[in-house]
């Protein structure tokens, strides 16, 4: 099966998230062609969670997995950790009262 590139998943993401009048940003520009993505979901109440993608061997599903969650600044520290060691780690941060980030829809894994 042939994987999208990193850069063009990050904008169909950002996309479908302007659908919806969710707010996201571009935190952190990794390789545009393999880089891992790390999407952060400020809930603007001091909370966050850090989402990556995880690898399932014996299925080969992928799929959204918690990185991090509590207060927004240890949340911050988990993704400067991974970015520590991965310099071509992208990093979306959604802002949404409503915890929403779409990464459980169809086509986002």
């Amino acid at each position: 099966m042939t994987r999208l590139t990193a850069e063009f998943w990050v904008h169909a993401y950002l996309a479908r998230l302007r659908l919806h009048e969710i707010p996201a940003y571009v935190v952190s520009h990794g390789d545009d062609t393999a880089g891992a993505v790390l999407v952060k979901l400020n809930t603007l109440d001091g909370n966050a969670t850090a989402f990556q993608r995880s690898f399932d061997l014996l299925s080969g599903a992928r799929k959204w997995i918690e990185l991090a969650k509590g207060p927004e600044a240890e949340v911050d520290e988990a993704i400067a950790r991974q970015r520590s060691f991965d310099p071509d780690l992208w990093v979306i941060e959604v802002e949404d009262r409503q915890g929403r980030h779409l990464l459980n829809e169809e086509g986002l894994d």
